[in-house]
């Protein structure tokens, strides 16, 4: 599926009606949102670092891109994949190595080791080169992660989006943003908001109520579906 093809599923949502995207860890569970009728899917890191024995923010460059390629050819549908601060590689090995999976968007955070916050100025300019290198046949999600790390003030996150939007990324994702800010960076933020979501109904409803345009899970996904096997070996061992 074409990059065009999601990209056009981000634009023009009426309120309330965000572009749901379930976090595939893996092809089985890839088919299974695939089947369901999920129009994209986005890989989470974590979920995919799980699945393959690794922490968060572990995984090896060249396992974290396979595993993102078999993702992608067990499904008919767009799969954007979540490549954490993009592995030091240069923009042009990056957009290059992506481009080969078949994902047709990314995210990419501004944080190091989900402990430093980057400077946001050559942070833009980082995205700019990416963007540059990609042209437009990758959607860029860019994560600003303020309220993770950082100060938790939402205008250093508006600030923070406005210069990746510039730098050419199409949407932006303020992890960990509480929901009490959530209207402050609506009013702020031109353009596509990605919020995360928990595996359940009414954490979508909350955020499509509140103004997200995309949703996500990161890897609350996987996780409970690793709570209900674990449910399961616990009844099968007794």
């Amino acid at each position: 599926m074409s990059v065009s093809t999601f990209r056009a599923l981000h634009l023009g949502r009426a309120a309330g009606d965000p572009l749901v995207l379930p976090g595939p860890w893996d092809a089985a569970s890839a088919r299974i949102f695939a089947d369901a009728g999920f129009p994209a899917l986005a890989t989470p890191s974590a979920g995919v670092a799980a699945s393959l024995g690794y922490e968060d923010g572990s995984t090896p460059p060249d396992e974290m891109f396979a595993a993102v390629a078999r993702i992608v050819r067990a499904v008919a549908v767009p799969v954007s994949a979540d490549i954490e601060g993009g592995y030091g590689l240069a923009p042009a090995e990056l957009v290059g190595r992506l481009l080969e999976t078949g994902a047709v968007g990314c995210n990419l955070e501004d944080s190091e080791n989900h402990a430093t916050l980057k400077d946001p100025v050559r942070h833009a300019d980082w995205l700019a080169e990416v963007r540059a290198e990609a042209g437009d046949a990758l959607f860029i999600n860019a994560r600003v992660d303020t309220f993770l790390i950082g100060t938790g003030d939402p205008a250093d996150a508006v600030a923070r989006a406005r210069r990746y939007v510039a730098a050419g990324a199409d949407c932006v994702y303020p992890l960990a943003a509480p929901r009490e800010v959530l209207a402050e960076l609506r009013k702020g933020i031109d353009g596509p908001i990605n919020l995360a979501a928990g595996p359940d109904r009414e954490s979508v409803a909350e955020l499509a109520w509140l103004g997200a345009t995309r949703i996500t899970f990161g890897p609350q996904l996987q996780r409970y579906a690793m709570g209900a096997i674990g449910e399961l070996a616990a009844r099968l061992r007794a």
